[in-house]
């Protein structure tokens, strides 16, 4: 006869062990197990100007700028893409005079009116490079909150075409090189505000919810060329973007936020069971695991537009302030 007591004891057990090592692989997911070497890519810090060349996006402020200082740091030569010809001549000196016998060069193109000739002029400017790493990290967010019946048109156009077509163009450009090379590594800057389809940011969420689907189907499309392809899931960091100008836990200032990619490269942290996402920052990562888990998303879409409608409402009695001032 059958003891109900035995096997309903052992079931639980197993179930308990189970979750056991599943938390703490998550742990050793998100504080300890290393990511890909960027020596995989051609990264040479050992013989500077010897590497291959990496590709940065909105490349002179906040999250790009390190990413370019970083990604030189490790021995790649750098491309670096924004819209500010001075800015971007001031980072390449900056770099060049930092790491001696790196390469840099720059393109200046503003992603809000880039038409076929600008993409056409880089192409052209990276046409003898090789160019092992693309960081797809310019984009555009809402200048505040604002519900989408009242959104303005310029700017709702503004968010569709940098991080959505912007993005698909610069990876068309870079990708099929990456592929004729036989490895390389894409990274595109995504959001929580994807993830959680934040309410009163619905044009920014929606393009960043775009790069979620884009970079999985990308990911698995050219895996087999040995390209790695990565969606960065990012919470707050401190930037223009963010309009966060101290850093905290929850949110790292960008040379933070970068070290923590570049160390993490090929993993998922907490963005554990979703294909070709990475969640980097620790803090984030926890915060990204739970909610993705325990937090009910009708909860989420609540909290967020209650968070939003005060942060408009603050935004406007500034501007207010502001318009009287003058």
């Amino acid at each position: 006869m059958v003891r109900w007591e035995c096997v309903l004891g052992t079931v639980g057990l197993v179930v308990l062990v189970g979750l056991a090592l599943y938390l703490a692989y998550l742990f050793l997911e998100i504080h300890v197990l290393p990511g890909r070497p960027l020596t995989t890519y051609g990264a040479n810090a050992k013989l500077r100007g010897a590497g291959s060349w990496a590709l940065v996006t909105g490349a002179t402020d906040g999250i790009g700028r390190e990413f370019a200082m970083q990604l030189a740091a490790k021995g790649f030569n750098i491309v670096s893409v924004s819209r500010t010809a001075e800015k971007l001549a001031v980072l390449g000196r900056e770099i060049e005079q930092k790491y001696p016998g790196t390469k840099t060069c720059y393109y200046a193109m503003d992603f809000t009116r880039a038409g076929e000739a600008e993409y056409e002029g880089l192409a052209q400017l990276i046409s003898h490079l090789d160019v092992a790493v693309l960081v797809n990290n310019v984009g555009v967010s809402h200048t505040m909150p604002v519900p989408f019946l009242e959104m303005d048109e310029a700017e709702m156009n503004a968010i569709c075409e940098v991080n959505i077509m912007g993005t698909q163009r610069m990876t068309r450009l870079v990708a099929p090189r990456l592929v004729r090379r036989g490895r390389g590594l894409i990274l595109n800057l995504g959001s929580f505000s994807g993830q959680w389809a934040t309410p009163l940011l619905a044009t920014y969420a929606g393009s960043k919810g775009f790069l979620i689907a884009f970079t999985q189907a990308l990911g698995e499309e050219l895996r087999r060329a040995n390209v790695d392809v990565q969606l960065l899931n990012t919470f707050f960091v401190v930037s223009n973007m963010s309009k966060v100008r101290r850093p905290s836990l929850l949110v790292p200032s960008p040379s933070t936020y970068v070290s923590a990619v570049l160390s993490r490269l090929g993993r998922a942290s907490g963005a554990l069971g979703r294909a070709f996402t990475l969640t980097p920052v620790p803090a984030h990562a926890w915060v990204d695991w739970a909610t993705a888990h325990l937090v009910p998303a009708w909860l989420l879409l609540s909290k967020a537009y209650d968070t939003n409608l005060s942060l408009r409402r603050r935004a406007l009695r500034k501007a207010e302030r502001a318009a009287k001032a003058q």
